[in-house]
This record gives C-alpha cells, structure tokens and sequence, in this order.
C-alpha cells in the first residue's frame, strides 16, 4: 500500500473565527493573499516584515500533501535568507552542485553548478515542499510574536471576486458560513487552476506538451552520490527517460517519461509503479513508496499578471514543465519583485505605473524560463524521427567532444533572470563585469568575515567599493543608504573580480529585491539622482 508521509504538522493555520465575520460592513485591508502556498506566505512574510497588514486566504488550513517542488536554488535561498527562513531549509536539505547525463548504460558528461568559491549558498538544495512550505510558517509565527501585521486564515475559500476601481470585493465561505471583506490590493498566489483567475475570465497562451511523466517519491536506504542524474533512454526500460534525485529523510525522486497515450489510474496503481522501480534498482532492493503522481509539461503564462487592483504570482501567473526546477523558484523571484513595489506603492513613495514594472519584468522573467523549458522539452522528448535521430547524434558526440555538451539539454537548471534594457534598469557608467551590468541579480561574494547579500539587506543601498559616496541620498521621498566596501575585504578576489572588473572602484545603485539599477566607475550625483527615480518608475 502507497504511504503518506507528508502529512507532518499539517494543519498549520487551522480554521478560527475573525472580527471580520462578525463586522457590519466588509472589512477593508490593505492586501489580501488568495492562496497559502509557498508563493503566498512567502509573499505575505514580505510585506508583513515592512509592516504592511496583509491577509493570507487558503481552502485548506495548512500546507499540502505530496513532496512536488523539491529542487530550490541558490538565489531562491538568497530571498528567504532576506525574510530571516533559510537556516532551517538549509539544515534540512540536502546540497548538491553536480549533475549527471547518461544516455542507455553510459555516462555522457557531468556538470557543476556552481564550480566557483565565494558563496554563502549552495547551487541549489534538495528539500520536499512541505518542508519549505513549514519554515516559510514557521517564520511567519515568529514574525506575528514580534509584531509583524500578518493573518493567515485557513478554511477561508473564497467564492467571488468584484473590482471597483480602488479596491475588490471578496466573498468568503467559512465552516461557520459566508462573510465578505474588501481588498485594497488583492493578489492571486492560488496555484496553477487558479480559482480568482477562472473568476475574472482570465486564461493561458502557451502550450501544453503531449507527453506523461510518473513521479515516484520512495523510501529507501540507498548509497548514491548527492548528485542530480538524467537518463535519456534508459537501459531498464522504465520510460523514455529518467531522473533520480535524493530529498532528506531516505526518500528519493524518481521521474519516469511514459508517454501520452496511457492509462493514468493504470500506472499509479502501485504494482506497475513497481514493476518500473524494480527494473531501475534491481532484485532485492527494499524500498517504500511514499506519493506517487502524473504531470504533463505545460509552457504557459497569462497575458498580463496586473489587471487594475488585482496582481497574479507563481503557478496563477505562469507554468513550466517541471525539469530545471523553474516553478517554484521563479515563484519566489516574483514575491521578490513585486514585495518591494507594491509596498513603496501602499506606502506612497511611489505611484501605481510602478507596479505595470512587476508585470513587465516578470512576464520577462517567465518568457525567459518558458523558452528554456520549450527546449528541454522538446530535446527530451523529440516529435518526429529525424529530431529523434539528431538528440541522438547530440549525445554520442558530447560523451566524447566537450564542444558538443551545451547543446545536451536535460533540464537548463533554474537561474535568476536579468532585466536588461527594461523601464527600471538604468545606465552601465562601468562597463564591465558583465554579471553585474544594470539589471542583473547581484552575486554574493566574501566581505570580511561574512558575505555581501546580507549587507545589502532589502533597502535601496548605494554600493561604493573603493569609491566615495555620501551616506544616503534621498529622491522623492526614497532614500538609498550607502554601503561602503573596500576590495581588500576580500582575500579571495571574488568580490574584485564580480564588481570591479579591471576597475580601481564602482558605485552601484542596488535595489530592494538586490538587482542593479545602475553603475559608474566614480560617484555622480546627477546621474545617482536619475537612476533612483527611474528605479522607483517616477521617471
């Protein structure tokens, strides 16, 4: 019999009756959270932690059943660590930078995410959802004893959505019956059948990909490395391709591609999931299956992730086949972006036109990881003979030629986009390095006895290296403190190397969510002046 072990704690946010249900009128909040999911609470946990009121919504009252997201990246890590959660998702999980592709019985090549020291995390951490999910509450509690102005409400589905031009009307069903609140902001983190996106009329374009793939979560003592491992046509037969990654606890993912044309409730009975796992392991192996399920690849956004006073994150937004773990990950990059915006937003430093900004970098973002999950796709599961024939020829050549590795594509791994040439960005005074131009990420490196992300925290942050800069500046009503470095902080050179180039000093103007707005080889004030207003769509 198929166990469940994922049921740990689950009744988070159990169901308890609020002032709201017992109001004459619709109570009226600032933000309103529909979903309690990963995305949502984290997004929550955002906003709470700049002491905005926010009200998470689920149907259920606690995090889900089955492990889904497992893979979460370095970067996804970097925003958690900003919310005071990733120590314990840290410890939990399980680090792994290496991967590797085997094609029948052979191994191809292997790679390293992350082959460069000077970094406080891992390339990425394999850690099931619920996990994740809990800390993210865990967090979350910690952050209501010390004042922050969250409310989770669990068992609070709601039916019916109504805009008005500055707010929405909700109406929620309770265990102890309806009541309706209003929402000066109401945002969908409500998964991939989105209920408020069915309610306002809004769809997908994209496409959905005619193909199957198995997952089989099991529990077993087992003495693989920590490493990613792809199969494309396996020699046990167990699918058109494989992958296997270990989670904590003994249990490990397994994905088998079985094609389109199949009987769903067939393959999950648990004899044939066996009968696949007993091929791949061998006699005698002794495992248990813990959750098993079948997903299909969809490519999709919406069209718009703002519609007036309504915004969409995550899987309400935008879906990727689940190879290069770009789900969840992308998810967190948008509670990144759009958590900074839409509180200088509420809090009136900046106008709306700055969140028209989350749906263009976003939707830059989610075009970004749509193309990269197109191709994985279509090179693991090709659509005629002859593109068959080429991934083949792909894969001989890159067992042996290194020239032909970057075109094996099991899975482009999950990174951080950059929003070159978008309305915030800014101009490139410096010129160079290329991973920290003007919309980029910022990269951690080595500062003294700690690391660089930490210090930049969520602010505005005037990053001088070497370089002159007042203590703060303020534009508009923003200010962006200065943080002062000096190469020489860093031993190793990795800092020198990531932001200076071949320069003597820089001063960057990093945002909020630690993407760069701007850079100049020299302080300038004027051109500092600009860049801050532009970043803050005030321009």
């Amino acid at each position: 019999m198929i166990q469940d072990r994922y049921s740990l704690a689950f009744r988070l946010y159990p169901y308890a009756r609020s002032a709201d249900q017992d109001a004459t009128d619709p109570v009226r909040h600032p933000v309103v959270i529909m979903g309690g999911g990963p995305v949502g609470v984290a997004l929550a946990l955002d906003l709470g932690l700049q002491g905005i009121p926010v009200v998470v919504l689920d149907d259920h009252e606690g995090i889900g059943q089955g492990s889904r997201a497992i893979c979460f990246s370095k970067r996804t890590l970097e925003i958690c660590d900003r919310y005071g959660a990733a120590g314990p998702m840290l410890d939990k999980g399980i680090a792994w930078t290496l991967g590797k592709v085997f094609h029948d019985d052979r191994k191809v090549f292997e790679f390293n995410l992350l082959p460069e020291d000077g970094h406080r995390f891992p390339a990425f951490i394999n850690l099931q959802q619920p996990w994740f999910e809990k800390f993210l509450i865990d967090r979350v509690r910690q952050a209501q004893a010390e004042g922050a102005p969250i409310a989770l409400r669990g068992r609070n589905r709601v039916d019916a959505v109504a805009p008005r031009d500055d707010h929405v009307l909700l109406d929620i069903t309770t265990p102890e019956g309806p009541y309706r609140i209003a929402a000066d902001w109401l945002i969908g983190c409500d998964g991939a059948s989105s209920p408020l996106r069915g309610m306002l009329g809004l769809g997908f374009v994209g496409e959905v990909f005619k193909d199957s793939f198995l997952i089989a979560d099991i529990r077993m003592k087992a003495d693989f490395p920590t490493e990613r491992w792809f199969w494309f046509e396996p020699w046990f037969k167990s699918g058109a391709s494989t992958l296997l990654h270990r989670q904590p606890d003994d249990i490990w993912r397994v994905d088998f591609q079985i094609g389109w044309d199949v009987d769903r409730a067939e393959e999950l009975k648990e004899d044939n999931i066996r009968r696949r796992l007993d091929a791949m392991l061998g006699d005698g192996v002794g495992y248990d299956i813990v959750w098993s399920s079948i997903y299909t690849f969809q490519c999709r956004r919406m069209e718009r992730f703002r519609h007036g006073r309504v915004l969409f994150a995550g899987d309400a937004a935008h879906q990727v086949s689940p190879f290069g773990a770009r789900g969840a990950n992308s998810g967190l990059q948008d509670v990144d972006n759009l958590g900074w915006k839409l509180g200088m937003v509420i809090r009136g430093r900046a106008p709306e036109a700055l969140l028209d900004s989350y749906h263009e970098e976003r939707a830059h973002g989610a075009d970004e990881n749509i193309l990269h999950s197109t191709r994985a796709t279509d090179f693991i599961t090709p659509k005629t003979p002859i593109s068959h024939v080429f991934r083949n020829a792909v894969l001989d050549l890159a067992e042996r030629h290194a020239f032909a590795r970057p075109l094996v594509n099991s899975g482009r791994l999950s990174v951080p986009c950059s929003y070159d040439g978008l309305s915030l960005t800014g101009v490139d005074g410096l010129g160079g390095p290329d991973r920290t131009r003007p919309g980029s990420p910022c990269p951690d490196a080595p500062l003294g006895d700690g690391f660089l992300l930490p210090r930049l925290g969520g602010d505005f942050v005037i990053l001088a290296i070497d370089a002159e800069a007042p203590e703060t500046m303020t534009q508009d009503g923003v200010t962006a403190r200065r943080l002062a470095v000096s190469a020489a902080q860093d031993p190793s050179g990795a800092l020198a190397a990531r932001y200076l180039g071949a320069a003597p000093g820089a001063v960057y103007l990093i945002r909020p969510d630690q993407h760069v707005v701007a850079r100049w080889a020299q302080y300038d004030e004027t051109a500092l002046r600009a860049a801050l207003r532009r970043a803050c769509a005030k321009e």
